[in-house]
C-alpha cells in the first residue's frame, strides 16, 4: 500500500466538494429519510460552506491518494473549530471517509494512524475525539478496535430528523 496524505487548499475546493458529497451519500443515504437526507446534503455541502471551512485556520482537510488517485479524505479541527467539545488540549476528527470502491483495503486504518500522528504532533494535545452515529456499528467497532472509547453523546440533525452521535475519544500516552 503506497498512500500519500496531502493537505488541501482552496484550489482543491471542487474536488473536496465532490468527495464530501459522494462519500457521505454512499455511507448514509440508504439509512435515512430521503427527503430529510437531500435537504441536509444540500445545506451541509455547499461551495461557500466548504470554502469557509478550508479558510478556517483551526481546521485542516487532507486528501488521501494512492498513486495520484483520490481514495479518501479526512478533516481535523482544533478547539476553535470543533463541533462540540472545544477543548484546547484535543483534536476533533470530524470526517474520515474512504470511497466505496477503495474500502476493505485497510486505507481507513492508515488514515486514522496519520490523523493520530498529526494530532500528537500538536503541542499540548492529549486526546483525539470524534462523533459517530449510534447506528453506524461498523465504524464504532473500527474506532473501538483502535483504542477509542465512548465518553458521551450529542444530537445530530439530518434535516428535521434528530439522531444521536456517540462521542468517542482516544487518549494519547
Amino acid at each position: 500500500m503506497e498512500l500519500e496524505l496531502r493537505k488541501c487548499n482552496l484550489s482543491d475546493l471542487e474536488m473536496l466538494l465532490w468527495i464530501s458529497k459522494k462519500t457521505f451519500e454512499d455511507t448514509f443515504e440508504t439509512d435515512n429519510d430521503p427527503h430529510e437526507f437531500r435537504k441536509y446534503v444540500a445545506h451541509a455541502f455547499t461551495r461557500k460552506k466548504l470554502k469557509n471551512e478550508l479558510q478556517n485556520k483551526a481546521s485542516d482537510f487532507y486528501f488521501v491518494l494512492e498513486k495520484d488517485e483520490l481514495v479518501g479524505y479526512l478533516k481535523l479541527n482544533q478547539a476553535g473549530a470543533q463541533t462540540d467539545v472545544k477543548d484546547k488540549n484535543s483534536i476533533e476528527l470530524e470526517r474520515i471517509y474512504v470511497l466505496v470502491e477503495h474500502q476493505g483495503k485497510k486505507f481507513g486504518r492508515w488514515m486514522l494512524d496519520k490523523a493520530i500522528q498529526l494530532s500528537k504532533d500538536q503541542k499540548g494535545v492529549y486526546f483525539m475525539w470524534l462523533g459517530v452515529w449510534e447506528h453506524n456499528t461498523k465504524a464504532i467497532r473500527f474506532y473501538e478496535r483502535n483504542g477509542f472509547h465512548k465518553f458521551g453523546e450529542h444530537s445530530f440533525f439530518m434535516g428535521k430528523d434528530e439522531q444521536t452521535d456517540w462521542l468517542m475519544r482516544l487518549d494519547f500516552e
